[in-house]
């Protein structure tokens, strides 16, 4: 079966620790918004997946419904869950949507924490943990250009770059592979948090593997970037699921 896996930014609020300059109830943005719908629905799915909790699965469920009753207006209240899943799952003609998310804590920002305080250092690899979080683009010009100009381009050139492959692994590298640099004395402190971000994915695709499906069914996965990234991974190497260019969607 098809998988499309679509990287996002977060709209709205949210934890990250890189928040987007993107204004959800600005009417030109959200005219991009229905512009982007229309080319994800163009993939036809049958399954949409969104990065949202169980528990909060019956309430995303009945907002759902009440904007099926009234699509012409995008319901903003999930940010780019309510935005985008919504409209794709209404113009695909589907009744529901599906939780993939699972929570896990973990500090992603340790090797930070460790390099701004004197009385701590990091004993397995400093030089690259830094060179990876200050010049993280820099064998890539042309990407890194437009990385520099992100908060410039159009939503749907924003979702074209962070699905590039490169970006993707830059993601990945930012959030967690960069921590197995770090660590104090011989402990291994970076690699226990990354451990946590895999682990948490590991369980998201399980997740997505426990929806019942057959080999008919096309399956759309809307998620944040680091995400999307670590499930492609998982994704591409199954003998289950097809792995669909994304950046076929996004012009």
């Amino acid at each position: 079966m098809q998988v499309l896996n679509v990287g996002f930014f977060h709209f709205g609020s949210t934890s990250n620790a890189n928040k987007v300059d993107f204004d959800e109830n600005n009417p030109k943005e959200q005219e991009e918004i229905r512009e982007l719908s229309i080319l994800l629905a163009k993939f036809k799915p049958t399954i949409i997946c969104l990065e949202y909790l169980p528990e909060i699965d019956a309430e995303i469920n009945k907002v759902y419904q009440e904007f099926l009753k009234n699509p012409s207006e995008l319901n903003t209240q999930y940010g780019e869950l309510s935005m985008v899943g919504f409209d794709v799952a209404e113009m695909s003609g589907l009744n529901k949507v599906y939780d993939i998310d699972n929570h896990m804590g973990y500090n992603y920002s340790v090797g930070d924490f460790i390099e701004n305080s004197p009385e701590l250092t990091n004993t397995i690899d400093p030089a690259t943990y830094l060179e990876i979080t200050n010049n993280p683009l820099k064998a890539y010009p042309e990407i890194e250009k437009r990385n520099n100009n992100f908060d410039n381009l159009s939503l749907l050139e924003r979702l074209a770059l962070i699905n590039e492959p490169i970006m993707l692994d830059y993601s990945l590298n930012a959030n967690t592979d960069k921590l197995f640099y770090v660590g104090i004395d011989d402990n291994f402190i970076g690699a226990d948090q990354a451990a946590l971000f895999y682990h948490r994915n590991i369980k998201i695709y399980s997740k997505l593997n426990r929806i019942k499906m057959n080999k008919n069914d096309r399956v759309l996965i809307l998620m944040g970037s680091a995400h999307m990234a670590m499930l492609r991974e998982f994704i591409m190497r199954s003998p289950k699921f097809e792995m669909v260019n994304s950046l076929d969607y996004l012009k």
